[in-house]
């Protein structure tokens, strides 16, 4: 063992994920070694018993029960993959808390990162079965057992400074008496080595190779025609198709509207998609090796949870009608995009559709619809998946409801896709969550079909911005180039963490930036009417004309876009290839968040020497700023009134304080927040019963926890006060 321990050079980084996410059994490669399989038997689909794949050693025998288990004996079991697993069963008569080792020999790995992990589920409490695996003399604290058909991941990362022979790897399994589990799915793999680059990018655990990592640039046609200029990362001009797929992007997604042109022929803006643009953006996308997928709203225009207008030409139609145009509308479509020679693997039977389709609310109806696209998308090529999107997963019981609702309904589709925008739709655990669920429960494959952030607060057009906002948002991440990219890899991450069943992510319009600068505000309403590069045109007006024709305008997502406003990619946009590696940086100050600093006139008033502040790698801690002394003594020799004091953090980054000096108040315990009340009296009008009282609820003070209260279920008549003598004569004012 002394000479074994001396020829592995192991280093450093032990990682423990616990979770109940299925990983694809297959082995990964190293980069050096592509085609090596360095496990035998890893799913324990041959008898170990037999084959001798896997060496089973303890110290008593008479303590276990270790079987070569078919899951064909237990209906009601979760396999997790495969048609067999390793169950063992500590005997009630077993000793202390015994112990045996799973292991195999590898006869050389190369120096590099692995990662060790296997698949676990068995009893819980006393009889929990306990997992540590090892990999030479690396190991991690072992894990328990959490219960029945619950699986979990157990993963050990370690690294390998040189080539090293006869390594031994696996799992020691100890429990009290009558402690049982399972194991399935052993897998050794390489772990790339992060890249270096301007942004730091954690790897994705558990992302599969043909996982689909997506952006939707509907509006890229108008905005070519717009002027709008797109660069490569050397800053020469390159088709931004090309661009999107050096940065690993595999799928592009493009809305279709059925007629989104007024009877002059005026486009009604957001890109004008109909059939003609969606087949030019197709065939730009298979011609840079990248699929696509239809999104088709099934209306004239914008179609989401608040609007789902029915298209002009269907408006008259009885339901058998509309039925009928929409699989003919949707084959015909489709047949054109293939004749043009376009990859299409996906299909989008509606967009957003949890307050109908095609201007149909009822369940059935809507159901039905869904069910004429599917059979039209089937006839065109059976290959290509078939997927029904909604939104709001933050909702508790909403993505169960429609999933249900689709199986009662008997809609033949693929996909269970979803919209989530950070910003609005909740956690990233409950989209992993209602996600599953949908894919455990009804055999379905989920994605996200829509995902952005924001990379700066400016707006970059002269219209206004969806986020961020002052109110009705969360904005977790840092509103940077690094915080866009920390979004994105966080919602692949969730999507992964699905298991097998969860395929991948579209960003939304990460191009839609600026046709123009805000200073040229006419010049831009300009384009936008006539190319469609706005989120609206003025003549969007006749066909939605509460929305579109009053809000009509330009880009509200500019500050979302994974190019800058002069069309030049960010580092951001990477991430769509960084997650398979992982990508590290230089570490620097990524985001100091300005102050607030509220004082009273006269009293001392200071400026703090350090601020809070987060770094590109997620790190927090505290950085030297410096601030404009001259305003600062201004602001305080002026006294009362409300000023900003620009600062500079340590490395050039800027820093704002808001300083509101505010007038002295005579007013003692003005919020009631001390116990000692006594300068305070309340007084009540003749013949009046006490109707007031001090109150703890922090949700009913305008500051700090209490507040006065009073109720009376007759008439109200009562006074509070104090007295102050000789202060005001004193005051200055």
């Amino acid at each position: 063992m002394k000479r074994f321990v001396k020829q592995l050079a192991l280093l450093v980084t032990i990682v423990l994920t616990v979770g109940a996410v299925l990983f694809n059994s297959q082995i990964s490669f190293a980069e050096e070694n592509p085609q090596t399989q360095y496990l035998t038997n890893g799913g324990f689909e041959s008898d170990f018993w037999t084959d001798h794949t896997w060496n089973i050693e303890t110290s008593n025998w008479n303590n276990f029960d270790v079987q070569h288990y078919a899951y064909t004996t237990d209906p009601y079991m979760k396999k997790d993959e495969g048609d067999y697993a390793l169950k063992y069963w500590m005997k009630d008569t077993a000793a202390g808390d015994p112990s045996f080792t799973v292991k195999q020999t590898i006869p050389t790995l190369p120096a590099g990162t692995y990662e060790l992990s296997v698949k676990s589920m068995g009893g819980e409490g006393a009889q929990s079965g306990n997992i540590k695996l090892f990999a030479g003399s690396q190991t991690i604290n072992a894990v328990a057992t959490t219960g029945y058909n619950t699986w979990g991941t157990i993963t050990l990362k370690f690294e390998l400074n040189q080539e090293t022979s006869n390594i031994q790897v696996g799992a020691t399994v100890t429990g009290a008496p009558n402690a049982w589990g399972y194991l399935d799915s052993f897998n050794l793999k390489s772990v790339p080595k992060p890249v270096d680059a301007s942004i730091f990018v954690k790897r994705v655990d558990g992302l599969d190779k043909d996982f689909i990592k997506g952006v939707d640039i509907s509006s890229i046609s108008s905005l070519e025609d717009s002027g709008v200029k797109f660069y490569n990362e050397a800053g020469k001009k390159q088709d931004i198709f090309k661009t999107l797929h050096e940065a690993g992007v595999n799928y592009i997604r493009v809305r279709v509207w059925n007629n989104p042109y007024d009877a002059k022929g005026n486009g009604y803006g957001g890109g004008n998609n109909d059939l003609a643009k969606a087949i030019e953006i197709g065939k730009r996308a298979t011609a840079n090796h990248m699929k696509l997928l239809v999104d088709f709203h099934y209306s004239d225009f914008w179609a989401d949870p608040a609007k789902q207008q029915v298209p002009k030409a269907w408006k008259n139609l009885s339901f058998d009608e509309k039925r009928k145009a929409l699989y003919n509308y949707t084959k015909s479509s489709l047949q054109a995009m293939k004749a043009a020679g376009i990859d299409i693997g996906m299909v989008q039977v509606g967009n957003e559709t949890n307050g109908g389709v095609a201007g149909e609310k009822d369940w059935a109806n809507i159901c039905a619809l869904f069910n004429e696209g599917s059979k039209a998308v089937r006839a065109v090529d059976p290959k290509i998946l078939v997927a029904v999107h909604f939104t709001n997963p933050e909702t508790a019981g909403r993505y169960a409801g429609y999933a249900k609702t689709l199986a009662d309904n008997h809609v033949d589709y693929d996909v269970f896709a979803s919209s989530y925008y950070p910003f609005w739709h909740g956690t990233l655990s409950n989209l992993t969550n209602v996600l599953k669920n949908v894919a455990d429960m009804y055999g379905k494959k989920v994605m996200v079909a829509e995902t952005s952030y924001t990379y700066t607060a400016a707006d970059g057009d002269g219209h206004g911005n969806t986020a961020p906002k002052d109110a009705g948002q969360t904005l977790n991440y840092p509103i940077t180039v690094q915080g866009q990219a920390n979004s994105v890899r966080d919602v692949i991450q969730a999507v992964a963490n699905v298991g097998s069943a969860g395929i991948g992510v579209f960003y939304w319009e990460p191009a839609w930036i600026p046709v123009g600068t805000p200073d040229k505000l006419k010049q831009n309403q300009m384009k936008w009417d006539k190319y469609g590069s706005g989120w609206a045109a003025s003549f969007a007006g006749e066909y939605d004309p509460d929305d579109a024709g009053k809000w009509y305008g330009g880009s509200a997502v500019d500050n979302q876009a994974m190019f800058d406003f002069t069309g030049h990619p960010l580092p951001s946009l990477n991430v769509f290839k960084y997650v398979d590696t992982g990508a590290i940086a230089t570490l620097k100050i990524d985001e100091v968040k300005d102050l607030s600093i509220s004082a009273i006139a006269g009293e001392t008033i200071s400026l703090p020497n350090t601020i809070a502040v987060t770094y590109n790698d997620g790190s927090t801690g505290y950085a030297s700023v410096t601030w404009d002394n001259a305003a600062f003594q201004q602001a305080i020799s002026t006294g009362v009134g409300t000023y900003v004091i620009n600062g500079t953090v340590e490395g050039g980054m800027a820093v704002k304080a808001k300083l509101d000096i505010k007038p002295q108040n005579f007013v003692v315990n003005p919020s009631f927040e001390n116990s000692d009340r006594s300068m305070w009296k309340i007084i009540y009008g003749t013949g009046t019963s006490p109707q007031a009282d001090y109150q703890l609820k922090t949700s009913d003070a305008k500051s700090g926890d209490y507040s006065l209260h009073f109720y009376s279920g007759t008439a109200v008549d009562f006074k509070v006060e104090q007295t102050r003598l000789g202060e005001l004569e004193q005051s200055p004012s």
